[in-house]
């Protein structure tokens, strides 16, 4: 079913081919651009669920698409940032950096594989979305706007603040999903009921 959150859901998922063709340009532009997609893409996924709820537009085809929405753009973004040497390093090692990105991906994946097999043994409420999970996914979306812009603006070091807040996004990955994983522990376990 087509409607306003859903069609923001594919808007979405359409801005990441866009996002990745700009951030490979050449020019100081393509930064700027690609920041600015990123950043609609960022909008669009606080709208949809907004407009879900407040429209009563919530559909099966949203409750799917959104979260795999979220996640591919994240991840390529982070993908972008990771294999671009301009990018990271500016506050610890490169590896640093790529290592940072791995956890934030490989927690998404970790939680979403959760959920979803929690949801099938009818315990997904127990895995529901944490205001810790709220807080670490606003401040990863500053960070990759930040250092998706991959310069200074003024005489602010963007691309260095960006930087600091991904590692801080990183622990507070590594915190949710440790909280989730504590959740559900019960059921991984087979004690809960």
């Amino acid at each position: 079913m087509l409607n306003i959150p859903n069609i923001l859901t594919l808007i979405r998922l359409a801005l990441i081919p866009a996002l990745v063709v700009v951030y490979f340009m050449p020019g100081r532009w393509a930064a700027a651009v690609a920041t600015a997609i990123f950043v609609v893409a960022a909008l669009t996924d606080l709208l949809d669920g907004y407009l879900a709820r407040r429209l009563e537009q919530a559909s099966p085809l949203g409750a799917f698409l959104d979260p795999v929405a979220d996640k591919l753009v994240v991840a390529a973004a982070l993908v972008l940032l990771a294999s671009d040497p301009v990018v990271h390093g500016h506050v610890w090692d490169n590896r640093v950096f790529v290592v940072m990105v791995l956890v934030i991906i490989g927690r998404e994946i970790t939680v979403s594989a959760l959920r979803e097999w929690m949801a099938e043994i009818g315990k997904r409420k127990k895995v529901a979305v944490s205001s810790l999970g709220k807080v670490k996914t606003v401040m990863q979306m500053v960070a990759i706007s930040f250092l998706l812009f991959r310069g200074n603006l003024w005489s602010i070091p963007i691309m260095t603040i960006g930087e600091i807040l991904l590692y801080l996004a990183a622990i507070l990955t590594l915190m949710s999903m440790l909280s989730y994983l504590r959740a559900a522990w019960p059921a991984l376990s087979g004690s809960g009921s």
